[in-house]
């Protein structure tokens, strides 16, 4: 007997730490065996033109979150490398992000000690639900939500970068006090801030609009040949590190003849992040020291929306990606390479980190073969922390607010309004309680559209399609499923329709649509047939599914009628009749 139980054990033991199954925990081992050389040299040059990519919006996102700019760059590499190991698309990078940064802004401040312990708590809340296989939770939040928030957030960030690109100082973070300050402090705007940060957004627009007219099927004459479409798609992919390089060069040149034009980043400190946990306590400018508890509690609900608002961003950039190029993701190992990257990001002072869209399809489009890509974008954000931050003091603050508003633009499709209003009107009520809110506080938007969709939700739950027809028998046809919500509701129905009228009817319930019932369900069943036998009618059910009949056998009703299908049921009480 202690022989079998230990033979048993050790089958299992085999089979957690087999190689499939660590396969499955480390997705690195099914793509490295068979790595070629070929794939080394696209790795290699996604890399480069990623992290090209990721260091000016790394340092621009770092203002979207309050944070000084190193802090971009240290949440910017820790994603390349730990996705590597634990990521299941080739294609997606990981990093700072407009909306993650907004939602830090929103719950920390611009503090970045709070930062780093949000992004350890995120990290860990992520990872635990992977370790759980939670995603399923992220099918709550629905697309109207999705986009009312994205719409809403592209506005607010578009918005606050507005100072920026007009060299102004001292503006309220909160939507509508900035959009308020911004306006009416227009006469103080720099000269020289407002000049620049035009030329910036007339630059990226440029390089945007000739990148769309080169990926067309139709691209412009002067533009047909290979080597000017590679060189032109080059420099526009490029665009954001080109233009905030060209700004600096610009800002260097000026006030090293001791021109001040424009409002510059300033001195940041150089050399990586120490490597330690982050800071559990805090204290305040008046010497109060601040307890976990206390700046838990500070966070708020901002707990619960940033990882799952890190992890939907994610999912769903890798879920795009993978069906356009063909291959899967698993969702589960998704969510643990996020919550793993923002638990060891913490350490390195990072705030919260999640997929990148734009970085992502930089990295697709440069023929990214596998995740490897992300350990040369690390490489070069860890270098540039390294021997690039003396460079950092000259860039204009306007060129980062044109490269934020440049990238953020997109987010704000409106023409899905349209869309919804032809598919589901009642869809645009989630997208506008979101997109309003979110101009309040970004988590309540997400709170509110989550409530609203979840309320449609149990509204269509307890008020299923019901049709009703009048075949000799009162025929009653269940559109959807039915659960306990919808009891009361199909009960008052039939008592109205059959049990109340003068004569009282019999009724067929037509159960070709319904998969799955209750106890509830069949508690208001039992009594129903209690009252049709106090009638003298029957309620026949028709077209029940194995998994319904199983359940109502099991419940042993008095005096229930099955029947195949309506058409038998109405040829069993016309015989009766006769």
């Amino acid at each position: 007997m202690e022989q079998s139980r230990l033979g048993r054990l050790s089958s299992v033991m085999r089979s957690c730490c087999s190689y499939s199954t660590l396969k499955t925990w480390l997705p690195i081992l099914s793509w490295l065996p068979r790595y070629r050389l070929k794939w080394l040299q696209m790795d290699l040059l996604a890399g480069l033109t990623v992290g090209l990519t990721a260091i000016p919006q790394a340092l621009a996102y770092a203002e979207v979150a309050g944070l000084p700019v190193q802090y971009g760059l240290y949440s910017a590499f820790m994603g390349g490398f730990i996705y590597t190991f634990l990521g299941t698309s080739k294609d997606v990078t990981i990093g700072p992000t407009a909306i993650m940064s907004l939602l830090c802004f929103s719950v920390v401040g611009g503090q970045p000690h709070r930062a780093a312990l949000l992004t350890l708590l995120s990290g860990l809340i992520q990872t635990v639900m992977a370790l759980l296989r939670l995603g399923f939770l992220l099918d709550f939040i629905s697309y109207p939500v999705i986009k009312g928030f994205t719409c809403a957030s592209a506005i607010t960030i578009a918005v606050s970068q507005v100072k920026n690109i007009l060299g102004l100082r001292g503006i309220p973070h909160q939507f509508f006090l900035a959009v308020y300050y911004t306006f009416s402090r227009i006469p103080e705007a720099r000269i020289g801030d407002v000049v620049l940060g035009l030329i910036c957004l007339a630059l990226l627009v440029s390089l945007m609009v000739m990148k769309m007219y080169i990926n067309s099927d139709d691209p412009p004459p002067s533009l047909c040949s290979k080597v000017s479409r590679k060189f032109v798609w080059s420099v526009a992919t490029m665009r954001n590190a080109l233009v905030v390089l060209a700004a600096s060069a610009v800002a260097y040149s000026l006030d090293s003849r001791g021109y001040h034009v424009f409002t510059v980043t300033g001195e940041t400190p150089s050399g990586l992040p120490p490597f330690q946990p982050p800071p559990t306590t805090d204290t305040t400018a008046n010497g109060t020291v601040v307890s976990f508890v206390e700046i838990v509690k500070g966070f708020g609900e901002g707990l619960a929306v940033i990882p799952l608002m890190g992890l939907l961003e994610s999912i769903a950039i890798a879920k795009a990606f993978a069906s356009q190029n063909n291959y899967r993701i698993n969702v589960n190992q998704e969510l643990l390479a996020i919550g793993v990257t923002n638990t060891l990001g913490s350490f390195v002072s990072a705030y919260p980190v999640t997929g990148s869209f734009g970085r992502t399809a930089v990295n697709s489009q440069t023929g990214v073969c596998t995740p490897a890509g992300g350990v040369i974008t690390g490489t070069i954000v860890l270098v540039s922390l390294r021997f690039l931050m003396p460079i950092l003091y000259y860039i204009p603050k306007a060129s980062l607010g044109a490269v934020i508003i440049c990238a953020v633009t997109p987010m704000c499709d409106l023409r899905i309004l349209a869309k919804m209003w032809r598919i589901s009107k009642l869809d645009l009520l989630p997208f506008g309680v979101t997109f309003l809110l979110s101009f309040w506080e970004v988590q309540y938007g997400i709170i509110g559209g989550v409530a609203t969709s979840g309320a449609l939700l149990l509204y269509n739950m307890a008020r299923p399609q019901i049709k009703v027809s009048d075949h000799g028998m009162l025929v009653i046809e269940l559109g959807s499923g039915l659960s306990f919500p919808a009891t009361e509701y199909l009960s008052n129905l039939i008592h109205t329709q059959a049990l109340q009228v003068c004569p009282p009817r019999s009724v067929v319930l037509d159960c070709r649509h319904v998969s799955v019932i209750d106890y509830s369900v069949v508690s208001e069943l039992r009594d129903l047939l209690r009252q049709f036998k106090l009638q003298d009618q029957e309620l026949v059910f028709s077209g029940l599914r194995p998994s319904v009949l199983v359940v109502l056998l099991a419940a042993d009703l008095q005096g229930i009628k099955y029947s195949d299908s309506v058409e038998a049921a109405l040829q069993r009480q016309n015989f009766l009749n006769d």
